[in-house]
């Protein structure tokens, strides 16, 4: 399993309009084969700044997700929002403390 981070960068007027997609959104990428785990996190200093985190099984399971019509939709509507080029990271999880 690992973790993606991916950091979007929106125009404050187009934030409200994010966060209602994301809430229609949420379960059925969450509820993609091989994720396991979704949260959308904002940037206390900047409000225009969001992270998402997920964790899935395996690589392939994320590709198999970019490559789904469910990804192609919100991707499709999520990308015209943005102030600046998306960020994202694959990383290994090594330590959790619950």
């Amino acid at each position: 399993m690992f973790v993606r981070i991916v950091k979007l960068s929106f125009h404050e007027e187009n934030i409200p309009a994010f966060l209602e997609n994301f809430e229609l959104m949420k379960d059925q990428i969450r509820n993609a084969p091989g994720n396991r785990f979704l949260e959308l996190y904002q940037d206390k200093e900047n409000k225009s700044i969001f992270f998402t985190y997920s964790y899935w099984e395996t690589e392939a399971d994320l590709e198999n997700y970019r490559n789904s019509e469910l990804f192609n939709k919100v991707w499709t509507f999520t990308k015209k929002l943005f102030n600046a080029k998306p960020e994202a990271w694959s990383a290994d999880k090594l330590v959790s403390l619950p």
